[in-house]
């Protein structure tokens, strides 16, 4: 496809339910007050498992009743009041719940509700990305099993827990007929989901998509799995300073849960409406490493070039690039690989600064991404970098590339373009490229 025929893409809507906050503002203004959403895991008792953090959603409730109603099927058919019933919170784990949320304050956010007239449900789409899935229920349905028998498996576990619910869901609710998927690919699924939407609108193929990504694995298997690879931090008597990227005293990263989603939109749509837009993905990069299941090459190439891929589709020089959001999960080697591949390509970048946001979240699994993604868009509306909290002492290794990680203080400073990284097991590597809207 020649540059011509690409479509522009922009964000119209953005959701946020997180470990720092229930919304898209709360858990924007937390991150850059620098507050961390880790603490002592409440979800089970992990009293024999040497990782007893994590960043879990606070004081949620699936079954919430809009103030105003929505009417995605029409002003005619009934009005969408309350997303989930209680009588119907049993037929999804919760990483549906939490996707759900975000995905109607995206939609909310957006604005399109009041234009659907004019918008063909076809020409929407869905593609929610997500790391894992149903791990909870995966538990509870095989402890039922065994102590009770095949006949007391409840008939809803399959859609409770595979992974494209999210997706499928927030499709039935929202009356989309597009393309409805889900991106999965470790901790880059909703980066994925994302650069997937983007291609997307940019062929034509949708007008509108509702993208992003959902987790929420924060269970017995899912804490105890990466503590056994011993990815995950110990320092469970200090759970707020335990993420700490780039930190000499890193010791693992912080499983978190939570949900972003994103509205997508082709750019002259957007406009024609009206609609507030918070930034253009002007870039998407996807690379393999072709190393390693857990480790990242050792020179970070996998990285640097999902990262090129991104900035030479956006022609925006790399001395121009104002942020980047890193994948930065606290990890002893990732952390430094991530650093030498951003230093190379963009050592020529005189207003850079990076930060970790994982210094707050935690890491979010398959939905890291999208509210990565949907911080680094808030950057540039706002005019904020991030801090990376828990940075006392600089790693040696990550202060020789130069990079300022934008040491636990938020800085105010116009960002008009800021790339997102996201890296996976498997050797997978996204990034995602955002601009200032110019006309």
């Amino acid at each position: 496809m020649s540059q011509l025929q690409k479509k522009r893409v922009v964000v119209t809507g953005i959701g946020i339910v997180s470990p720092v906050g229930n919304t898209r503002e709360s858990s924007w203004n937390a991150v850059i007050e620098g507050k961390s959403g880790i603490g002592k895991i409440t979800h089970f008792d992990t009293l024999d498992c040497n990782t007893q953090i994590a960043g879990e959603v606070k004081n949620f409730d699936p079954c919430f009743t809009l103030e105003t109603p929505l009417y995605p099927r029409g002003k005619n058919a009934e009005p969408l009041t309350q997303p989930i019933n209680p009588k119907d919170k049993k037929k999804m784990d919760r990483f549906i719940h939490l996707s759900i949320a975000a995905s109607i304050e995206a939609y909310q956010d957006s604005g399109l509700d009041t234009y659907r007239t004019h918008i063909d449900p076809t020409e929407i789409g869905v593609n929610i990305g997500v790391g894992i899935g149903g791990l909870p229920l995966i538990e509870e349905s095989h402890s039922t099993l065994l102590e009770k028998g095949f006949r007391r498996i409840t008939p809803f576990l399959i859609p409770q827990i595979i992974p494209n619910l999210a997706a499928g869901q927030v499709s039935i609710l929202l009356y989309t007929q597009n393309i409805n998927t889900c991106s999965v690919s470790a901790c880059s699924s909703s980066a994925h989901s994302i650069g997937e939407s983007f291609r997307a609108i940019q062929r034509g193929d949708a007008t509108v998509m509702i993208a992003g990504g959902a987790e929420a694995v924060v269970c017995p298997l899912g804490i105890g799995g990466f503590a056994a690879m011993r990815a995950l931090s110990t320092r469970n008597d200090a759970p707020e300073k335990a993420s700490r990227p780039f930190d000499t005293g890193r010791d693992g990263f912080i499983m978190g849960e939570g949900a972003t989603t994103l509205v997508m939109e082709e750019y002259e749509f957007a406009k024609k409406r009206g609609a507030k837009i918070y930034a253009e993905i002007c870039g998407y990069g996807a690379s393999s490493d072709a190393y390693h299941i857990t480790q990242p090459l050792e020179d970070g190439d996998g990285g640097f070039r999902a990262m090129k891929l991104a900035i030479n589709e956006s022609g925006i020089p790399t001395s121009q690039i104002d942020y980047v959001n890193a994948h930065g999960t606290s990890t002893p080697l990732g952390d430094i690989q991530e650093c030498k591949a951003v230093s190379r390509l963009l050592h020529d970048a005189k207003n850079l600064h990076v930060s970790s946001t994982k210094s707050m979240t935690g890491h979010l699994l398959g939905a890291a991404g999208a509210i990565e993604a949907a911080f680094s868009m808030l950057a540039i509306r706002d005019g904020i970098v991030p801090p990376t909290t828990n940075l006392e002492n600089l790693d040696p290794e990550c202060a020789a590339t130069g990079l300022n990680f934008t040491a636990n203080k938020a800085l105010k400073k116009t960002i008009n373009t800021a790339v997102s990284n996201s890296f996976g097991f498997g050797g997978t590597n996204v990034s995602l490229m955002f601009r200032r809207v110019q006309s």
